[in-house]
């Protein structure tokens, strides 16, 4: 058994009670790199408001898992905000959020460049053909392992175990992973022992990097209003997620900066490697 331990786990801070890793996208990169390299579980997930207040609303669940997690990147501009807001005295405010489209191609890159391959998990059949297409024109070494597009029901533990058997015999050394929100996550968390490589929850990364999605321009991205362009798409399917919880976060999210919200704190931890614990890398 490989005993090298991994760089030293981001401090995480406490946002409505998720642990949200104080991390950049080379921070992110070189840890996932490198537990991939030493075939070495972590897992890994791009949060945005959505998932943060999901989260405060289902602490046994969805937050639970999350806080679990190895990375909770800070995908959503008013998660890098709450970040800055929460600093301690002595930290650097964050410059940038790690989106989860953008944090997978940096992998790619990496990985192609090490060779290391990559397997895909989730969207639609159509989706994951254009997207491999895609990744090895940018990506002309990247090895892609395999991709599996499961059905949209929950999976018997029968079709369960064939697919993690088949991404465990690919030999693949990164999972990228994209379900939507819980249920990316959910998978993330169920399959951390039973797969020796990261896997790292995305998103919407699929879509967009297929072309199946367009991304909204950087100027909304910029000033937080990413949300606004996925809804004016899709405003049947998203307008619960956006009008109801984006101001519920804000109102906690204030309660918390005003000490009056109680957050959960004994939660939070950072998994890692048997050989490379970090206690201290929780903040508060």
């Amino acid at each position: 058994m490989n005993t090298r331990t991994l760089k030293t786990t981001p401090i995480k801070t406490n946002i409505l009670g998720i642990g949200v890793s104080r991390t950049k996208y080379k921070d992110c990169t070189d840890l996932i790199i490198q537990s991939a390299q030493l075939r070495q579980s972590c897992t890994v997930a791009a949060v945005n408001v959505h998932s943060i207040t999901s989260g405060y609303l289902d602490p046994d669940g969805h937050g639970y898992q999350l806080n679990q997690f190895t990375l909770v990147a800070p995908d959503g501009q008013p998660v890098r905000w709450a970040l800055n807001l929460l600093r301690n005295h002595d930290e650097e405010i964050l410059p940038e959020r790690v989106r989860g489209p953008e944090l997978m191609l940096n992998i790619c890159e990496q990985a192609a460049a090490k060779e290391i391959s990559i397997f895909l998990y989730g969207s639609t059949e159509a989706v994951l053909e254009t997207l491999q297409k895609n990744l090895q024109e940018k990506f002309p070494s990247l090895i892609i392992a395999g991709a599996v597009s499961p059905p949209f029901r929950p999976l018997t533990p029968q079709e369960d175990a064939a697919y993690t058997k088949q991404i465990r015999e690919s030999g693949a050394g990164i999972v990228f992973v994209s379900l939507g929100c819980p249920r990316q996550e959910a998978w993330a968390f169920n399959h951390r022992h039973q797969l020796d490589c990261p896997i790292v929850a995305v998103g919407a990364a699929f879509d967009f990097h297929s072309g199946n999605i367009p991304e909204a321009p950087f100027w909304m991205q910029s000033l937080g209003l990413e949300w606004l362009f996925r809804f004016l798409q899709e405003p049947k399917r998203l307008w619960k997620r956006y009008w109801l919880l984006n101001p519920l976060y804000l109102i906690l999210l204030g309660l918390q900066l005003l000490k009056l919200l109680p957050v959960e704190q004994d939660s939070i931890e950072v998994e890692t490697s048997s050989a490379d614990r970090h206690p201290e890398a929780i903040n508060r």
